[in-house]
Parts: C-alpha cells; structure tokens; sequence
C-alpha cells in the first residue's frame, strides 16, 4: 500500500539508535548486493550518465571520448567521439577529430568533423562534414566548406552544398539562401532534390512553409506566399508572424498588428485582414488561442480573430490542457479557453521553484503567503496548501519540500521517494539531481541511485 501524504519524514521517526543504524544501512549497504540486475543499478564511473540520458540511451565517457548505450548496458557504439549530442528521434549528432590532414601548428586541437547515427549506432552520416544537422523529411542539412548542402537518410548527397543558409524541410520545401556578392544574398525555396522552385522571384528573407504557407521578405517587407508562389498576405508589412494554426499576425512600425487568416486552401488571391490593426502578439496559437496585448491590458483571440477572453489582464499565460494563468497586480488565478474562472485571482508566486498556474501531468502548482499545493483541472486543492517549497511535475513525479526535507510526489499526492533530501530537482529524462547529506547524485524514478553513488543502492 502506498504511503499517504502526510509530509512526516522517514527520519523524524528514528527515535533510537538501532532504527537509525538500520536506515543508514539500508541506505549505505556494507557490501552491494550482487544479486540484483547491476546492469541497472551498479556504479560505474565511465557510465556518463549524468552527461545524457534520452530515448533510452545513455552518453558513455572513457577519458575524453564519448559512446553510447542502452538502459540494459548493451553498448550502442564504444567511446570514439569527441563530442556528442543528445538522441532526436532516433538521431544524434557526433563529431571525431580529422585525422586525414596534416595538423596545424596554430591549432592546440585537430579539427573536428561532424557526422549523424541512428539509435542502432550505424552511421547515417559519416564524421566528413564541418556541421550535420538532425533529419527533415528524409533530408539532413550537411555543411562542407562553408556551404550547405542536403544528404538522404542514406548519408547519399541529393543537393550539393552550394548555400549560404538552410532551413529544415517542411512541406516538402525548404528555404535557402544564396550571396550573390559581399553585400547581397537573396532567398528562395528547394525541393527534396535540389530544384529552385521559385527561379524567376527574388526574395531578401524566407521563413519555412507551414501548413502551405510561408512569410518571405522582399523590398524590405514581409508577405505570406503560398505553396505554388502566389502572394496571399501582401508584401507591405514591417512585422510578421509565421503561419500557425492559419493564422499570422502582421503590421507596420509602430507595433499595432492586425489577424490575418490564411484559408484552408490557398485562393490565389491577397486576403484582407480580419481585426483592426490594434494588437501587439504576445505568444503562438494554444489551443485555438491567440495571446494578445491591447493597450496595456492582455486577453486572447480566437482564430477567426474574435477577443473571445477580453483584453482586461495584466498578464496571462499560454494554455495547456485548456487552462491558463492570469494575473492582476500581484495576484495570480486561472481561467478556462471561454474565460470563466478555475482558479480564483487570490494566490501569489514568491519564489522561483517550478512553474506556476501552469497544468503539467493534469496538475498545476499554486501558492499563497509562501506555501505550496497542487489543483486539478477544476481548480480543487489535491496537495492542500501545506509545502514549503515545491516544483511542478515532470514524467508524473514533482520534488516537494517539507520540514526542510525535499522528496517526490506522484499525481495522487502520495509519497512516492521520502523526503530525506537536502535538494531535489524535477525529473528529465528520467534522471533528477538531489542532494543527499552534502553528497550530489542523481537518480532515476524509482529511487534507484545512477550516479556519483559511492556504496548507495537506492532511496526507495
């Protein structure tokens, strides 16, 4: 049965020195259990688990290399980087030191060329490249001598590097930019294999297709083109939002903005805008909302540019889970996407520890006159207001400090780790940084002990 929360730490229970002795030694064994899975739990200095740990894969060190492997300890590629970076999608980007020229005496260090493996280890991209970029609709941006080019998933080149900049594939599309000389470059738009889809236009910025559309620049002022060129949003603005949801935001100099709203299907036409040129963006679309400024007041706009929350807060958020934050002088409450009330605005934010009035795992932190709790969707309390510090929850788990001590909740506001810990971070990846008795290690969801153990098994 799980432990309610009650906040009382397993340590303020210790009344004699037998029970302390047989937490300590719970806690710090005198030999490790061997027989337990040590793939999991063992120490291993060279582990590099307090490096990265994404997509069930662990960064592995041995001295000043990097490798890679797998939760179960199955080795994914032995440490022969220099550097890496973190999984995406089952992609990762490495780098070796080039071997093949002759060293610089100027250079304290080879240089380093950039490749791609996939979460198999299996170079997609070898190590040949100055930069390598992480994959876009079966297209990955390579860079050699300067220039950008673009390689299948193959690690075959489709599109010579011949451009200055790249942007990612979407839409099947993507913006590139050429320098015609030392002051001029223009922009323009590729297919996957290379084509210059807009040869007879000439652009002075372009931003990536979404949805069909895309904001460009061209004479010094922004516009929103279509799939097939044609002009939609006219180019006559000094600001513009890129597409999102349908919707972009556009204006001249002095700020005030205006909702434009791109049709489902392109008219191959200019569109009119569908608000007076009053507001000023404050965020992207959440949930079919728009965050905007009118005047000195905050509200939210739906896509067709209806103020459906009036423009009569001095801050709001962006929604998760159709709620949001909003807040009043120092005062701070929640409201739903039609703006009635979840939260009253009656509650404060002091401290820096987590994100506030914000729904993460269906849960959002609230304080009032420096104690903390939890409500849910309906804004009722299920951590009541009884913490003396907390963060928000990430991966179901949310470090909470009570009595001085920090331990972890689950979203029933049961006790899931005991509050023993001096420090508590939230969970990513799963791994969180505690400090335990002066002693800085990280562990996994379970309690388990990853790294900078010493003879520490596990907290659970």
């Amino acid at each position: 049965m799980k432990k309610t929360l009650s906040f009382r730490s397993p340590l303020s229970a210790l009344h004699s020195p037998l029970s302390a002795l047989l937490l300590l030694l719970l806690l710090f064994p005198i030999s490790p259990l061997h027989s337990q899975n040590t793939s999991f739990y063992a120490v291993d200095s060279t582990c590099g688990c307090d490096i990265f740990y994404t997509e069930g894969i662990q960064t592995t060190r041995e001295g000043n290399l990097y490798g890679f492997r797998r939760y179960d300890g199955t080795v994914l590629t032995p440490p022969v980087f220099a550097y890496v970076g973190q999984f995406s999608g089952g992609y990762c980007q490495v780098w070796q030191f080039d071997t093949t020229t002759p060293p610089d005496p100027n250079l304290s260090e080879p240089p380093l060329l950039a490749g791609l493996i996939d979460s198999t280890g299996r170079f997609v991209v070898p190590c040949a490249f100055s930069a390598v970029d992480l994959p876009s609709q079966g297209r990955i941006a390579v860079m050699q001598d300067n220039l950008w080019g673009f390689a299948d998933l193959q690690g075959r080149i489709v599109v010579a590097p011949r451009f200055t900049a790249v942007r990612p594939f979407s839409d099947g599309r993507a913006a590139v930019q050429t320098i015609v000389d030392s002051f001029f470059y223009f922009g323009n738009y590729i297919d996957t294999l290379g084509h210059l889809l807009f040869p007879n236009d000439y652009f002075q910025n372009t931003r990536s297709f979404v949805d069909g559309y895309a904001t460009a620049m061209r004479y010094d002022r922004w516009g929103v083109i279509d799939r097939d060129g044609n002009e939609i949003v006219p180019f006559a603005f000094e600001l513009l939002t890129d597409p999102d949801h349908h919707t972009v935001l556009a204006g001249h100099d002095n700020g005030e903005l205006a909702l434009f709203r791109l049709p489902s299907t392109s008219p191959r036409r200019q569109i009119a805008p569908s608000t007076p040129f009053i507001y000023h963006p404050l965020s992207n679309v959440s949930q079919n909302r728009i965050a905007v400024l009118r005047g000195d007041k905050q509200g939210f706009l739906d896509l067709q540019g209806n103020e459906v929350i009036p423009c009569a807060y001095d801050e709001v958020g962006i929604f998760r889970l159709g709620r949001t934050m909003v807040r009043n002088g120092d005062l701070y409450g929640i409201i739903d996407t039609l703006g009635d009330t979840i939260l009253p605005i009656a509650y404060h934010s002091h401290s820096s520890h987590g994100t506030k009035y914000a729904y993460f795992d269906s849960l959002a932190l609230v304080e009032q006159n420096y104690r903390y709790g939890f409500v849910d969707l309906d804004g009722r309390f299920v951590v009541p207001l009884i913490l003396q510090s907390a963060y928000h929850f990430t991966e179901g788990l949310a470090p909470v400090q009570k009595d001085g001590l920090w331990g972890y909740i689950d979203t029933s506001g049961n006790l899931a780790l005991p509050l023993i810990f001096d420090r508590a971070s939230p969970f990513q990846h799963r791994r969180a940084d505690v400090t335990f008795h002066g002693r800085h290690v990280k562990i996994d969801p379970d309690g388990h002990c990853v790294a900078n153990c010493g003879n520490i098994i596990s907290f659970k």
